[in-house]
């Protein structure tokens, strides 16, 4: 029972992180101010510290506020068995992989059909959770993520509009780069997300020790992107240009997320993390026409949006019944 409720606590913060760090992530990144602006991937560094420094305090807590315990249990999970730290590096470096090929595709794509072709991570998480973890999925849940495929494709179906200049100067060679990147990132997607809930189910170390390791990783593979892509720029405005209070939130609301995605790896699995992401979509639609006034809804929105509910209640329909034994 406790479990049940972590797993939907887990899912509910994780709807809520990733709604408001879309929301405000597109307000810091188009708000006009003196100065340069942010870099994104000095926000991905500190994101990556921020998170482990709050692993690190969560550790310090789990052990009693002791300061000779939590350096023990750093020196015995991490030093000590570097083999097991190693494990992380993988994941580590293929969500870099993922996060410079999501750069590529957006470059080369615009926005409506790379939000659409990239959901098809969620359809390569089942299909790792299979191979992988020997999971298996009913028909009510393999129908659920088709159903929740063909809803988010429609409720990002681009709508008729005016000529967009923009959009004419794409060309089919540059479409197709980009449609690769994006198909790429969408298979990179799915290993790493299985491969580190394998690590966190088939292990008894604590997933905020799981985090530190995978967060230092993180952070060598950011400081090494952020020198290779911006390296000009830091040298010339330093790591924290165009830092403010907005930018702050941002950062800690990436922090958080990865945070809340080990959690729901945890005590949910992977492919509950994609209907999390996608009801997240809706939400931030949603909230984008209320409050931003930037969105019209279509009649094609509304039946996504009861599709992609509908996938998500149907997926939990066989899913209760039988629960895995090694989740316990």
């Amino acid at each position: 029972m406790a479990s049940a409720k972590l797993k939907y606590l887990s899912l509910g913060i994780l709807v809520f992180q990733t709604t408001s760090l879309v929301l405000t992530m597109r307000y810091s990144r188009t708000l006009q101010g003196d100065g340069p602006r942010y870099l994104a991937s000095s926000a991905v560094v500190v994101a990556e510290f921020l998170k482990i420094l709050t692993c690190v305090g969560l550790v310090f807590k789990d052990h009693s506020y002791s300061g000779r315990a939590l350096s023990s249990i750093l020196r015995q999970e991490i030093l000590h068995k570097p083999i097991e730290t190693l494990k992380l590096a993988i994941p580590s470096g293929i969500y870099t992989l993922q996060n410079n090929l999501l750069y590529v595709a957006l470059s080369n794509l615009d926005a409506a059909t790379y939000q659409v072709t990239y959901q098809l991570k969620i359809l390569t998480t089942a299909l790792f959770s299979v191979s992988m973890l020997g999971r298996r999925l009913g028909v009510y849940q393999w129908l659920s993520l088709l159903i929740l495929m063909a809803g988010i494709a429609l409720i990002q179906w681009p709508a008729d509009s005016p000529s967009d200049p923009q959009k004419e100067q794409l060309t089919p060679g540059s479409q197709f780069v980009g449609l690769v990147a994006v198909l790429v990132a969408c298979c990179s997607s799915g290993f790493a997300g299985v491969y580190f809930e394998k690590i966190l189910k088939e292990t008894k170390q604590s997933v905020w020790i799981r985090n530190i390791q995978l967060g230092m990783f993180g952070l060598v593979f950011g400081i090494f992107g952020m020198l290779a892509y911006d390296g000009d720029r830091v040298q010339e405005h330093g790591m924290f240009q165009g830092y403010n209070t907005l930018t702050w939130i941002v950062v800690a609301l990436q922090a958080l997320g990865g945070l809340v995605v080990a959690a729901v790896i945890k005590y949910a699995d992977n492919i509950l993390k994609g209907f999390a992401t996608s009801l997240s979509i809706i939400l931030s639609t949603f909230i984008s026409y209320f409050w931003l006034e930037d969105f019209e809804p279509t009649s094609v929105f509304f039946l996504g949006t009861v599709m992609v509910i509908m996938a998500t209640f149907l997926y939990g329909y066989e899913s209760k019944p039988a629960p895995n034994p090694s989740r316990a």
